[in-house]
């Protein structure tokens, strides 16, 4: 699995993130409206999960693939 992370490109990535993870961007990107239903309860029916889990599945991508790409000490 880590070797398709890191063989994928970033600007394929950074697409992703800039596509799906903020759609839609009016009146605010759906993450953050679903991030503000998650901390304060509101998530209750399961299309409300799977949007949220839809929405930061680019992010949580991206900063796996930061993560692999640090240098090792």
């Amino acid at each position: 699995m880590g070797g398709f992370i890191d063989r994928l490109p970033w600007w394929i990535v950074g697409f992703m993130v800039l596509t799906l993870g903020l759609a839609p961007y009016t009146p605010e990107p759906h993450i953050w409206e679903k991030l503000k239903m998650l901390f304060a309860g509101e998530l209750r029916g399961g299309l409300d999960w799977f949007d949220l889990i839809l929405h930061s599945a680019p992010w949580v991508l991206a900063l796996v693939k930061g993560g692999r790409a640090m240098p090792k000490s």
